[in-house]
């Protein structure tokens, strides 16, 4: 056999077979041979002797026992295609910022199953990266349109995440000299948990209260912020001026987290006074993908603009003076400087903001609107439906979230167990809580 292909038409040389035996573009035997030569080592073992300290090796050849046969990609395939089976695929109504929803067919195709989309998480080469940029400027003007708030960033990892992120911004709004941020109980529980996690290491105090929206909260001086969850997680939506202006009183800056669909029908933050608002844009067109993480927005105030967290991107002119898109206010980035960084999160969610984004551009204001007034519709027909059965309906004012309190055919409370047995017989998931609703 030769050891070159040929062309028959062009007689072209091309690379030796041996390039190609592991259908890998990697160093041929010659350049390893001419490697080693350089290096004064005869095998690749002894190279690695000399390089890898002897107390991290293994100090024995490696073991395949045990190990599954090795299959080829096809068959790869197959198994887990059959152990993916397996799976219950249930609907989902839990809440908690977890909503099913639909991607449009051209977003699908065009930009989630596109590698020219997906392969890059951030565009770290700006100058060459002018049509993501645009997107995430999208994305940013959506979050500002929606929010009511002038600044907004390119996204974050997810909600909870973002919710930290923002109790941090607070503190460093304060100078670090107020340690105290108050959070509704009424937040997302994961939201909750992960804020627990990042005030231990940073040694802030973080109080979990229940916060009425007629602002009788006392907060103390030693407050940085206060977090709401706008609706609440168990659906309520309330008017938290009141409970803002008292924070606002008190020094501390208001966080509200919020749903990106729910405010193209209620009061943006921005014009109930919050100074902050996160959140997450999963509703937008995003599979909920196993739980996430999603795509999450951070939206402020101008004058906090040097405090926020992750990426912003802005618009400036290039040396011919025409308008160019750039990453902006980069001191923030731990890769950039770490010791003058607003945050040790880089982690961005480029596509999925993207995705949310142009889900956002696909239907328009007024396309958004007519989702939400459905929605909320349907959720009312739901409550409707829900009392003329008996059950107890404890949610008053909501968008499209309800917590129930079943009841059995005698109106007494029903068992939960059971209720939770028929739904997900039927392939529904709900949630459940302690008290039985």
């Amino acid at each position: 056999m030769p050891t070159e292909l040929q062309s028959p038409a062009t007689h072209c040389s091309l690379a030796p077979l041996d390039t190609f035996a592991n259908r890998h573009l990697g160093s041929s035997r010659q350049d390893v041979k001419e490697m080693l030569a350089t290096l004064g080592c005869s095998t690749l073992d002894e190279l690695a002797g000399q390089t890898v300290p002897a107390s991290i090796r293994l100090g024995r050849e490696l073991s395949f026992a045990g190990l599954p046969e090795a299959l080829g990609e096809t068959a790869a395939l197959a198994r887990l295609e059959m152990m993916a089976a397996k799976n219950i695929v249930a609907r989902s109504f839990i809440g908690a910022g977890y909503y099913g929803t639909h991607t449009p067919a051209v977003i699908l195709r065009n930009i989630l199953e596109n590698p020219g989309w997906y392969t890059q998480y951030t565009p770290y080469q700006a100058e060459i990266a002018q049509g993501r940029l645009e997107a995430l400027l999208n994305f940013q003007t959506m979050v500002s349109d929606l929010t009511g708030l002038p600044l907004a960033g390119a996204s974050l990892l997810d909600e909870g995440t973002a919710a930290a992120e923002a109790m941090t911004m607070c503190w460093a709004v304060s100078d670090h000299s107020r340690n105290t941020f108050v959070a509704s109980g009424a937040c997302h529980p994961q939201t909750l948990a992960v804020m627990k996690t990042r005030a231990d290491g940073l040694g802030l105090n973080l109080v979990i209260a229940d916060i009425d929206a007629d602002g009788s909260y006392a907060f103390t001086p030693d407050t940085c912020g206060v977090l709401v969850q706008y609706p609440a997680t168990c659906g309520t939506v309330n008017d938290y001026r009141a409970v803002i202006d008292a924070a606002h009183k008190a020094g501390a800056l208001a966080v509200m987290a919020t749903d990106l669909l729910a405010l193209t029908l209620l009061t943006p933050p921005g014009e109930l006074g919050a100074d902050v608002a996160i959140g997450s844009a999963q509703r937008f067109g995003v599979p909920m993908g196993f739980g996430g993480p999603h795509a999450a927005f951070i939206a402020t105030r101008s004058e906090y603009v040097r405090k926020m967290p992750g990426r912003i991107i802005g618009i400036s002119k290039d040396a011919q003076g025409n308008a160019a898109l750039r990453m902006a206010i980069q001191t923030r980035e731990q890769h950039i400087r770490r010791e003058k960084a607003t945050s040790n999160i880089c982690t961005a969610q480029a596509l999925l903001a993207i995705i949310a984004g142009m889900y956002a551009a696909y239907h328009g204001p007024a396309g958004l609107k007519a989702i939400a007034t459905r929605t909320h519709r349907y959720t009312r027909m739901l409550a409707l439906a829900l009392e003329k059965l008996g059950h107890e309906v404890l949610t008053e004012t909501y968008f499209d979230t309800l917590r129930v309190r079943p009841s059995n055919a005698k109106g007494a409370a029903a068992d939960a167990s059971k209720v939770r047995a028929q739904a997900e017989s039927r392939g529904i998931n709900l949630r459940y809580f302690a008290d039985g609703t």
